[in-house]
């Protein structure tokens, strides 16, 4: 039996218990499943952390109803099937994480490591990977979301956020995937291949610390909750209430470098440190809180979907001879 192993249940599934082909293409739809749900709360919170000041939408609510009432559903998907491609991604995330956890397990590597460290580890490598291949993407769909394309009463495109670093012209009849190629084209134009990876330092402060804290606050919280609960709980709740509770703590962190991230990326500031004297200039102390309502729902929803579906999806591909030590 494994270390992380009770005599009644097998507290977490470790790599070497799982059948890849099944967990790999369930992953797969669990990870775009989550993301088409939850996608309007990642635009919404985009377009309040690049606004300035609340000169556009007055918090969370007020920013759903009025991209709505303007833009209509299309409006809370803008670059959603740009974003999916980051689907792939996950993938290479979670091969990485449960890869280096199974690494890190072994006996003769730096000895016997507490599980939450080995969580935090993994955690940090898998985000490194993670957003190597995403970052792209992540450029690409930000421009998007904040153009906020809508036609006016005379037939043209009118962009909603005058938010339009590239200068790109909205022409009446171009379809989204037009405009996409124009983004594309624009950000090639302006600064080559570095143009795609703008931002990518900052993406690597904001998730690489942001997915190392999650997967080790939600490590710590499960073993918590598992004390606290009685045994009759379902361990799949359990976890997945560790997660939300780990999503929370985490984004409350690193707000702030999420927001730099964003404003790197979409307004094509020059440095991390610029950005944050123009946030700090244009916003002080609400530097820290911006957005924060919106990261804050959407942690909750995905890190609470997400470790549900994870946990799920390793139950059902574990192979045949663990099936008897699981627990839902």
């Amino acid at each position: 039996m494994s270390a992380v192993e009770t005599p009644h249940f097998i507290r977490t599934i470790e790599w070497e218990m799982m059948d890849k082909t099944k967990f790999f293409p369930l992953s797969m739809l669990s990870s775009f499943s989550v993301r088409c749900c939850l996608y309007p709360l990642t635009v919404i919170k985009t377009r309040l952390q690049v606004q300035k000041h609340n000169n556009m939408y007055n918090g969370m609510l007020d920013a759903c109803r009025k991209i709505y009432k303007v833009e209509g559903i299309g409006g809370l998907y803008r670059g959603f099937w740009i974003s999916s491609i980051q689907t792939v991604s996950g993938v290479f995330y979670v091969s990485t994480y449960e890869g280096m956890r199974h690494i890190l397990g072994q006996n003769n590597v730096i000895g016997n490591i507490d599980s939450r460290v080995k969580a935090i580890i993994a955690g940090a490598a898998a985000s490194l990977v993670g957003q190597t291949i995403v970052v792209p993407f992540d450029v690409l769909s930000q421009h998007l979301m904040v153009l906020g394309i809508n036609y006016n009463k005379h037939g043209r495109y009118i962009d909603q956020m005058g938010i339009n670093p590239l200068g790109l012209i909205l022409e009446p009849g171009k379809s989204r995937t037009q405009i996409s190629t124009d983004i594309i084209r624009l950000i090639y134009r302006r600064d080559g291949y570095r143009g795609f990876y703008r931002g990518y330092v900052a993406s690597l402060c904001a998730y690489v610390p942001n997915s190392a804290l999650w997967w080790g606050l939600y490590t710590s919280y499960q073993d918590e909750l598992i004390k606290l609960f009685p045994e009759w709980v379902s361990h799949l709740f359990i976890q997945a209430l560790a997660g939300t509770l780990g999503g929370f703590t985490t984004t409350i962190i690193t707000n702030p470098l999420d927001i730099v991230r964003a404003r790197l990326q979409v307004q094509r500031l020059d440095s991390m440190f610029n950005t944050f004297k123009v946030l700090w200039m244009e916003e002080r102390l609400q530097m820290f809180t911006k957005g924060l309502s919106a990261r804050l729902v959407q942690s909750a929803c995905f890190s609470f979907s997400i470790i549900l579906g994870y946990e799920t999806i390793k139950r059902f591909s574990i192979i045949e001879e663990y099936k008897g030590y699981i627990r839902w």
